[in-house]
């Protein structure tokens, strides 16, 4: 599979890994331009696959809540914002409503709240929303809405780097739509948000322009800690391809990542009195203390495959071990066509992502990975069976997730 093709100044030779389309470089816009903010016809085609995938999304929640409501024998459907706020949901809805420290105890839940795991960007997008939309559910799905709109277009902007024709980046677009994991990025989670600012920090970053890009990526990390490995990337894309002496001054911009999160940590020590406390969190809510990455996959497998858990969570550690898989074979794809910047963003993430006692959400993180994306639209591009193949075991995929995902059940 060819992943994607080499960025321009690359030393990869052209032995490296199957053939790919010649990469075009983004056209420079005149200083002041708007033209790169203008929809065109494939952007439009994009935005309409959205919201198609939009509706079929929301048809799925509302047969959901008729056909597997929690109790068997109701006869009312769940209501809607019961369906679609489930797990997560919760943690960044008492954020964003009680803050990380409420006064009053009782506002914490139960002694297994830990919200302090849970970075700020998204409820702080809910407190600025909620004054305009008063129901806390249609606000996040407001949010995840346009964030979601904003991801596509830029996925498909990056696409168009890599493939032939204007229009090939909706092919990215619709398979990350219909992915296994899609739901997440409709529902009041952060996958939307972190990347309607890292696309285009991305692509900022493709323009050379390092101030933007820089801030864009601060903006993701106050969403995600993911954003920090988006920031190594960026790094990274910059000492390879910065060349003369004056193009240095873009340097410091790229510490500016690092600022929420340190911002965020002094917070908490300032409540906690620890400077760990958001690990701590991590720790106690979901198990992500330091392990050995052979543990952790050998603690995946036996929850796998040991018969100790219920065939519903079963199944999900078998699908956590196979985005490890296509994970690492992504890595080593980037490496061989010294694609150094994805390969540092997708080994980063599987770095902290693979070495906690177990495995846990890692193909919802499938979602965060545009080279995962580009690449499978690269390689199906001009193959229509292989396409035709990949859709049909996506798309059930990606309802079933939705399916046990709105009816209350952990779907990763």
């Amino acid at each position: 599979m060819s992943l994607i093709v080499r960025d321009a100044g690359s030393s990869a030779s052209s032995r490296s890994g199957p053939a790919a389309p010649r990469e075009r470089p983004p056209a420079p816009a005149p200083p002041g331009s708007r033209r790169r903010f203008r929809l065109d016809a494939a952007d439009r085609d994009v935005l309409t696959l959205y919201l198609l995938s939009r509706v079929a999304l929301l048809l799925t929640a509302y047969c959901t809540a008729w056909l597997f409501p929690r109790d068997s024998g109701t006869h009312e459907p769940q209501p809607f914002s019961a369906v679609v706020g489930q797990w997560d949901w919760n943690h960044y809805l008492h954020i964003a409503r009680d803050g990380y420290f409420p006064d009053d105890p009782s506002d914490r839940p139960d002694p297994w709240d830990n919200r302090e795991a849970f970075f700020p960007g998204f409820p702080l997008a809910l407190r600025v929303v909620h004054p305009l939309v008063r129901d806390w559910t249609a606000a996040g799905l407001l949010i995840s809405l346009v964030a979601g709109a904003v991801a596509v277009l830029a996925l498909a902007r990056i696409a168009r780097l890599h493939l032939p024709r204007a229009a090939d980046g909706r092919h990215a677009a619709l398979l990350l739509l219909v992915s296994p994991c899609a739901v997440f990025l409709a529902v009041g989670y952060t996958e939307s948000l972190f990347l309607a600012f890292a696309l285009p920090a991305w692509l900022a970053a493709r323009r050379q322009a390092w101030p933007l890009a820089a801030l864009l990526a601060a903006c993701a990390t106050t969403v995600r800690v993911t954003g920090l490995f988006l920031a190594a990337a960026l790094v990274v894309h910059f000492a390879l391809t910065t060349r003369r002496r004056g193009g240095l001054r873009g340097l410091p911009w790229l510490a500016l990542p690092a600022l929420p999160p340190l911002v965020h940590t002094c917070y908490l020590y300032a409540h906690t009195h620890d400077w760990m406390a958001w690990k701590r969190a991590q720790e106690r809510g979901w198990y992500r203390d330091f392990h050995s990455p052979w543990e952790a996959w050998s603690t995946t497998w036996q929850a796998a495959f040991g018969h100790g858990y219920t065939t519903a969570y079963a199944v999900l550690w078998q699908a956590e071990l196979v985005a490890m898989s296509v994970g690492l074979v992504i890595v080593v794809l980037l490496v061989r066509a010294r694609r150094w910047p994805e390969a540092t963003y997708i080994a980063l993430t599987l770095w902290a992502l693979g070495t906690s006692y177990w495995y846990m959400s890692i193909p919802r993180a499938t979602l965060l990975w545009w080279p995962l994306w580009i690449g499978l639209a690269s390689w199906t591009l001009n193959r229509p069976r292989l396409r035709t193949a990949l859709l049909s075991l996506s798309v059930p995929l990606s309802v079933v997730l939705a399916v046990t995902f709105f009816s209350g059940r952990w779907a990763g």
